[in-house]
Order: structure tokens, then C-alpha cells, then sequence
């Protein structure tokens, strides 16, 4: 039950009001940023709420599984504050957000109305669309461990504990050429064989780019010299000279896990459940035995 400051409700009492909505957003990096959609900026706690954005938000329901359906934020990109770079490069992924109803007469009183996190983000032009996922959408997140046969852990966390600062798991280098936005050539990788940067993660060290990291799609090397495909396009331009640094990928196989990292005893998945020939197979004379369900790996 929210309560409503006694000066505030005298002032709802009277039937005219001086009321607008505010929004703290709060990023994962600490960057603090607050909008309004009055038409003057207003300081809310030590952070100011800027107009003129656009940012205005939809209504709001709440279902009996506590799910919020159809909640959003939208607002206009801005340099100073939203900007189309840092909507693409991440930055403002699972930010919180936090609304308020305020008094801008007297922005002291004020209602807290519902707290959140921004989920997916669409961009069109000049504008952006955000959805807002309230609170209880956590209890909708799948927690624990998957019955599967591949890896539930991450090279190099905790669970994994393999060291990716050893030489032969990390890599430096530069752009050498950029023939797609998700595509480059690069120099400093010649030591390395195909595949060993393979689903891992490619971090901007200069350029443009700088500071922000990508998956990677596949590391090959051919006549052309060494390639790296990325998952997703960069925010912005990839030019010739941008330094980056590169850890190893792991497929999360067994086999992998054992042979490349000798980590087997680490190993986060259940390497011999039953795979799909196994579901499939009916007995049959003359098989000799084969019908084990052991296609998946050695």
C-alpha cells in the first residue's frame, strides 16, 4: 500500500493539481540519469529529471501471476542523455528505473509508483521504445542447473575455474581490414589456430568502440589471413587501427572440456545422458549391442 504524504493528499483534495511523473534510471556501470515529463527540468533526490525528452510511459496492469503486462517507456535520443550508441553498445541493458508521481510545485512530495528494469529496447529514427519489466518478473527468471549434456558454466567464472589470463587462452591485436559491419581482418592473432577465439569475447581497447565487448561468432584463418565474425554489429564504425583484446571460446562439450582445457573434473553438464538416437532406437536383431545412445561425444 503506498502512502501519501498528508501535504500532498490536502493538495489532491482540492481538485486542482500540479502533478508530473519522473524517472531515475539507474545503469549497471553506475551512471545515474532522470527524466520528466514536465516541461521544466526538476531535482528529484540529488539527481535531475530533464524535459524536453519525450519520455512519457504507458499504463501498467498486473496479472494474478504478478507478471506486468504491456508496460513501456519511450522517449526522443538525445547526446546528452539517451543516445543511439549507448542503446546499441548495452549500456542501458536491465538498467533500473524507478517512477515517481511529484508535486513540481514543490517536488518534495512526491509517490513512489513502481520500480523496474528496462528489457527490450526498439529504436526508430529519433526515438526509442523501451519495455519496462516490473519487479516480479525475477520469479519468471529459470534458476538452477539444466539436465543437458553440454555445460552450464561459462569459461573462465567460477564454476568453470579455468584461468583465461594463460597465454594461449588470450590474445591481442588490431583491425586490419573490415569487409561487413559484423566482419573483420585483423593482425596479431597468426599464432593462434582456428577456432581458438571461437564463442568467445572480443573487447575494444581504442577506436571508437572502446570499452565495449562482443561475442564471437567464429575465428577463422585462411589466405586472406585471419577473420573474426562478430555476433552483433558495433554501435559504432569498426576502422582500421581499433585495438582489442580476445579470450578463448569453449563449445561447453565434454571432449572440449577435458582435451583443450583439461578441466574435465570442472565440468558443469552431464556429458552421458541419454541422446536422441537412444529415444529413437527399437531393438532390433543383428545390432550387436550398439543401441547405447552414445552419439553425442566420446
Amino acid at each position: 500500500m503506498r502512502t501519501v504524504p498528508p501535504a500532498l493528499q490536502a493538495k489532491l483534495d482540492q481538485g486542482v493539481t500540479t502533478l508530473c511523473r519522473c524517472w531515475i534510471v539507474t545503469r549497471a556501470d553506475g551512471v545515474v540519469l532522470g527524466f520528466t515529463d514536465h516541461d521544466e527540468d526538476i531535482a528529484l533526490g540529488g539527481v535531475t529529471c530533464r524535459a524536453g525528452t519525450g519520455f512519457a510511459a504507458s499504463e501498467a496492469t498486473s496479472r494474478y501471476g504478478l507478471a506486468v503486462d504491456g508496460a513501456e517507456v519511450s522517449g526522443a535520443l538525445a547526446d546528452e542523455t539517451l543516445n543511439e550508441a549507448d542503446l546499441a553498445g548495452g549500456r542501458f541493458d536491465a538498467a533500473r528505473i524507478v517512477s515517481w508521481l511529484v508535486d513540481w510545485s514543490e517536488p518534495g512530495l512526491k509517490i513512489h509508483l513502481s520500480e523496474g528494469v528496462l528489457g527490450e529496447v526498439r529504436r526508430e529514427g529519433q526515438a526509442f521504445t523501451a519495455e519496462l519489466r516490473g519487479l516480479a518478473d525475477r520469479l519468471a527468471q529459470e534458476n538452477g542447473r539444466y539436465f543437458t549434456a553440454r555445460c552450464g558454466a561459462d569459461l573462465g567464472d567460477a564454476r568453470c575455474g579455468v584461468d583465461l589470463s594463460a597465454g594461449a587462452l588470450i590474445g591481442a591485436g588490431e583491425v586490419d581490414a573490415v569487409p561487413s559491419i559484423s566482419v573483420i581482418v585483423v593482425q596479431g592473432l597468426d599464432g593462434f589456430a582456428a577456432g581458438s577465439f571461437t564463442a568467445g569475447r572480443l573487447t575494444w581497447t581504442s577506436g571508437a568502440n572502446a570499452g565495449l565487448a562482443v561475442e564471437i561468432k567464429e575465428h577463422r584463418v585462411g589466405d586472406d589471413g585471419v577473420r573474426l565474425s562478430l555476433w552483433s554489429a558495433m554501435p559504432e564504425a569498426i576502422a582500421a587501427g581499433d585495438a582489442f583484446s580476445v579470450t578463448a571460446g569453449c563449445d561447453k562439450l565434454f571432449s572440449t572440456c577435458r582435451d583443450r582445457f583439461g578441466n574435465g573434473v570442472n565440468f558443469r553438464g552431464f556429458p552421458h545422458i541419454p541422446g536422441n538416437d537412444f529415444v529413437m532406437q527399437y531393438a532390433s536383431a543383428g545390432d550387436g549391442g550398439g543401441n547405447d545412445g552414445s552419439s553425442l561425444e566420446g
